[in-house]
């Protein structure tokens, strides 16, 4: 219903000056599609609280909803020119005073973990890259023709939209760190076996690929109202560095159907794993954590085994995070298994005295588009009691200081 659609964006996002990258593209789009949705969030709101007797409070004001500047209607409902701006007179809005009042949210709302703080979090880490104003134009009028009000169309949206995402981790560069393989994904979350009432989590959550296909996985099995609301509120928890990586995860949870996501903006490596506390554990960790990258020393004194490599920085973090007993499926590069370095030996003593490590998964070549990184799924229990497995399956110890095959 809605794939022309989003052809059509793309093609206006094609002719834009300010827009050249396939980031660019999911991006812009992002932001646009996020302040539709969040018009028909209140307008479902509104009808609910009026169904039920109450008066419902807008989050936006009235000249800052979609339906005053974006796509203003007449009384039968066909769409208003006259009062649309365009041109230099819409930018002049956009830039002077919508993201401006955007941004505002943040330090206005309650908590990280609400809508308002979602939407101040997003256009304080983003600008419009529209210098054309008519281009804006088309744009709007075609995201305006999008719904989200039924399951249905939630999920055709949804589709589009990790398209999008796959087209941008194929364009090379760096969208491939936030876009992991879907059938990797859902390959790694049948093993771990998610269980309705567990908390999930992924410290550097991408365009939350793990999350949204966990929420896939999960909504068979919530088969009551309270299931439904433990999906959608204390379930899925991630964390992400990169303000673009941020934007996208929003909308790609919001667009698999959790309205108010329990993501946060922060780099997850600055806290220091020895503060970590039972309350901050989770049963359940997935992740593809960036590597290759290199942390500056202050960031590695937050953690014992000392190491520039982001990759072994997060799995230290993953393992502290796990609640004992907890279940992980890491990406890793191949090259973990292997190498002699002691930072690789440390963590891989780690894995095998204080965790159960009962399978390795190797990833195909090529998997993974634009680049040439070999990578392994490592799968592994946290241990219930320290210096022990917590399984009958025991590895001999002193493989620690060897290779892995």
């Amino acid at each position: 219903m809605f794939e022309q659609t989003f052809k059509n964006i793309d093609d206006v996002l094609w002719k834009e000056a300010g827009c050249a990258t396939e980031l660019d593209y999911a991006e812009q789009t992002s932001w646009i599609l996020f302040l539709r949705y969040l018009d028909d969030l209140e307008k479902a709101n509104a009808q609910k609280a009026e169904l039920e007797g109450k008066k419902y409070t807008y989050i936006l004001d009235k000249k800052h909803r979609w339906s005053v500047w974006a796509a203003p209607k007449k009384r039968d409902g066909s769409f208003d020119h006259d009062k649309a701006l365009t041109g230099d007179d819409l930018i002049e809005f956009v830039d002077g005073k919508l993201f401006p009042y955007l941004k505002g949210f943040r330090a206005r709302a309650e908590g990280a973990n609400t809508i308002e703080y979602k939407i101040g979090e997003i256009f304080s880490e983003i600008e419009n890259k529209f210098r054309s104003g008519y281009s804006l134009r088309d744009a709007l009028e075609l995201v305006d023709a999008l719904s989200f009000q039924t399951q249905a169309q939630k999920h055709e949206l949804s589709e589009l939209y990790e398209a999008k995402l796959r087209n941008m981790g194929n364009a090379g560069r760096n969208g491939g760190e936030y876009y992991t393989p879907r059938p990797l994904i859902r390959a790694m979350i049948k093993v771990v076996k998610p269980e309705v009432g567990e908390r999930i989590y992924d410290g550097a959550c991408g365009s939350a690929g793990f999350l949204c296909e966990a929420f896939e996985y999960l909504l068979p099995k919530a088969d009551s109202t309270k299931a439904r609301r433990t999906l959608q509120e204390r379930t899925f928890y991630g964390q992400e560095k990169k303000s673009l990586a941020y934007i996208l995860g929003i909308m790609n949870m919001i667009l698999h159907g959790i309205e108010a996501p329990n993501i946060v903006h922060i780099n997850t490596l600055t806290e220091n794993i020895s503060d970590i506390q039972e309350k901050d554990r989770f049963n359940i960790v997935l992740a593809n954590p960036p590597f290759g990258g290199k942390e500056r020393p202050e960031v590695q004194q937050n953690f014992p085994i000392k190491t520039g490599e982001t990759a072994y920085l997060f799995l230290q973090h993953f393992i502290k995070k796990l609640k004992a007993g907890g279940r992980a499926a890491i990406v890793i590069k191949n090259t973990f298994l292997s190498n002699t370095d002691n930072a690789s030996i440390a963590l891989r003593k780690e894995l095998l005295e204080n965790c159960n490590l009962h399978a390795i998964m190797d990833v195909p070549q090529g998997s993974f588009q634009g680049s040439g990184v070999k990578t392994v799924v490592l799968f592994f229990e946290r241990a219930r009691r320290r210096g022990g497995l917590g399984t009958t399956n025991v590895i001999s110890t002193d493989l620690w200081a060897r290779p892995i095959h």
